[in-house]
């Protein structure tokens, strides 16, 4: 039971931090200038 809802947790912050990754990207080819990426960062 344990290890289901370890992985469960896992599987959540990987997703969460993939999807975080791919919007800092979009907003950064978009612009196509890292100040905005530092901006979006803080």
């Amino acid at each position: 039971m344990e290890d289901t809802v370890e992985k469960s947790c896992w599987g959540v912050a990987v997703k969460a931090a993939l999807g975080f990754a791919a919007i800092i990207l979009l907003i950064w080819l978009g612009s196509g200038d890292s100040a905005t990426v530092v901006a979006a960062a803080r």
